[in-house]
């Protein structure tokens, strides 16, 4: 039985005007805000053309934005961001091989090794020209490990060598490469696939274009390639996935990459925060090899589910149960009659997803027209509003509307947003159904059509941040990752969907120490340490009107309540908080906007 709520009756004339004009007005700003999304992403090419120019030329507005940022928050000075240039600043400062490139500290180090490893080097032809294999021959040639041989064209037989190093077509190495992914192998003798940072190089040998991966990331990994350019797998592992296969010509790479990661455990798979590939251009589109591939791995899994080609990658749609599970959507608020009736109504009529109920928790609403407004939602089917008079503690209302919540899933929402995609809780739940999913957070977006959340990064402003903030919603973002579905350490919980069974698994949000900040984050972070990954999809967008009913928090008792809440994460979560897995260590941790770190934050081998 569905149970999708109804509006309550019409309101008086006087405000079902207001409702009008309200909408009317609502509609114009998203018009206003389309053309500035157009005008930003302009902008947004322009700043990738000339980089450092324009970069330096906004740094000092820049650094007062953060700056005054920092003084309301509390955040401390050493914080405030430093840019010191170019891609290609940042490579000969920072991109160097350092002693890989010595042949006698290799020597030394290799002489420690308990073995020393043989590569066979394979490398796609299919749209390959004479000049580009030459490079990449020439590339080999140069690697300071020299216990390699490359083999070209079609490939059949056991595999002579330890390792199976994949090259798409064009790839070239740095000189570092081999011994660099041979080092990894050594200390980690558990890893049977691993990929690397990349970055592309031009017909003049200027390289740009870099791409920072995440450590393993399985969802980012069915959205794109991670083993694009270059792929490491176990030789054993290349004979037991059945190597190449012909007929996955345009796609050999991911279609064995596909084949191998069913065969082992996240942890034997590593990822090298360094670049160790360049391609001649950038990554091509994905094309229909690309979806016939990942179409196979979905049937070879037994997963209900379709890949679909987008622009910056792949997509996939799963499939939902035949009756849709029931989902209970929990908004707490006080007052707010303006923002509440915006967010119950736009999930109303624009919500396709038939089957839900929203749980409106009112925490000490005094206002009239508030309270008439929720009296008359109460009366409607599929709404139920809960009165909780306790003090603003956003845990413990979400905690006890769960409590009561009938839903297999549970989706918690700010009663700032507003819903402007049709599938977006049936994009959300698909996703939080799939075996060893978490918590699902969702694309929001302020009204002017930039992101405001595109999932969690820890250890921006030495806390966390909400990935490409203020990015043009259209636009690709550091590796396409503004675009693509993939995992993050943690969601905002401003929209958050999850199983119910999984939020009480593990204690809901901390009531607590942390009943105002955080406690999305630390929900999240509890859920990975349990085994399941949080998912971030951009296919669920919302507008959200961040801060309209919450000041900035200036206040003493406000600034003395977050330094306990930051305590308590740091003390709890100190060792992800400075080393998210879902991001990387070359780049910043004082912007939102995945820019250079300078300098690059140490890495250790775990």
């Amino acid at each position: 039985m569905f149970s999708k709520p109804t509006l309550p009756p019409a309101q008086p004339s006087s405000r079902r005007r207001g409702l009008d004009v309200a909408s009317s007005n609502a509609q114009l700003q998203r018009q206003i805000g389309l053309l500035e999304v157009q005008v930003k992403a302009l902008d947004a090419q322009v700043r990738s053309m000339t980089q450092s120019s324009s970069w330096r030329l906004t740094a000092p507005l820049r650094w007062l934005g953060g700056h005054f940022q920092r003084i309301v928050r509390g955040v401390p000075q050493a914080a405030v961001p430093v840019h010191r240039g170019t891609y290609a600043d940042w490579v000969a400062r920072y991109d160097g091989p350092g002693s890989d490139a010595h042949e006698e500290s290799r020597r030394v180090e290799m002489a420690k090794w308990p073995v020393h490893l043989r590569f066979l080097v394979l490398t796609g032809t299919s749209g390959a020209n004479a000049a580009s294999l030459q490079e990449t021959t020439r590339s080999l040639a140069a690697q300071a490990y020299a216990q390699w041989k490359l083999q070209t064209g079609p490939f059949a037989g056991a595999v002579d060598a330890d390792w199976v190093v994949w090259l798409e077509p064009g790839c070239t190495l740095p000189a570092h490469a081999l011994f660099a992914v041979a080092k990894e192998i050594v200390a980690h003798p558990e890893a049977r696939m691993l990929y690397a940072d990349t970055d592309a190089i031009d017909a003049e040998g200027r390289r740009g274009d870099p791409c920072f991966k995440p450590d393993w990331n399985p969802d980012l990994f069915l959205s794109r390639n991670l083993f694009s350019p270059m792929g490491v797998i176990e030789a054993r592992l290349f004979e037991e996935a059945g190597g190449l296969d012909a007929a996955a010509d345009g796609a050999q790479g991911f279609d064995l990459a596909l084949r191998c990661v069913e065969r082992v455990r996240p942890d034997q798979i590593r990822h090298i925060p360094r670049i160790l590939s360049h391609s001649r251009a950038p990554l091509a589109a994905v094309g229909v090899a690309d979806v016939q591939a990942l179409d196979r791995h979905f049937q070879r899994t037994g997963t209900a589910a379709s890949a679909e080609a987008m622009p910056h990658g792949l997509r996939t749609r799963y499939a939902l149960p035949e009756v849709p599970p029931f989902v209970s959507l929990v908004i707490p608020t006080r007052d707010g009659l303006n923002l509440v009736r915006q967010c119950i109504e736009s999930i109303i009529l624009e919500t396709a997803y038939p089957n839900y109920e929203i749980l409106l928790v009112d925490n000490g609403s005094d206002d009239p027209e508030a309270l008439a407004y929720f009296a008359a939602l109460d009366a409607q089917p599929g709404i139920t509003v809960i009165r909780d008079d306790r003090p603003f503690n956003y845990s413990a209302l979400n905690n006890a509307a769960v409590a009561q919540a009938r839903g297999e899933l549970v989706g918690l929402l700010n009663n700032d947003i507003e819903v402007i995609s049709p599938d977006w809780l049936h994009e959300m739940v698909s996703l939080a159904l799939q075996p060893g999913v978490g918590a699902v957070g969702a694309k929001l977006l302020y009204p002017d059509m930039t992101i405001q959340h595109g999932g969690v990064v820890l250890g921006i402003g030495g806390m966390a941040g909400h990935a490409h903030k203020h990015l043009p919603s259209t636009i690709a973002g550091h590796g396409g990752r503004a675009q693509l579905v993939q995992n993050f350490s943690a969601v905002t919980a401003a929209c958050l969907v999850v199983r119910k069974a999984l939020y009480e698994q593990v204690g809901g949000l901390n009531e607590k120490e942390l009943g105002v900040a955080y406690n999305d984050v630390d929900f999240c972070l509890r859920l990975r340490e349990a085994g399941y990954r949080n998912v971030w999809t951009p296919y669920a967008e919302l507008l959200h009107h961040e801060s309209a009913s919450r000041g900035l928090e200036v206040a003493a008792e406000s600034r003395d309540r977050l330094a306990r809440e930051s305590a308590f994460m740091r003390s709890r979560w100190a060792g992800l908080i400075d080393r998210d897995p879902a991001y990387n260590p070359n780049l910043t941790l004082d912007t939102e906007d995945f820019d250079l770190a300078w300098p690059p934050r140490p890495t250790t081998s775990s």
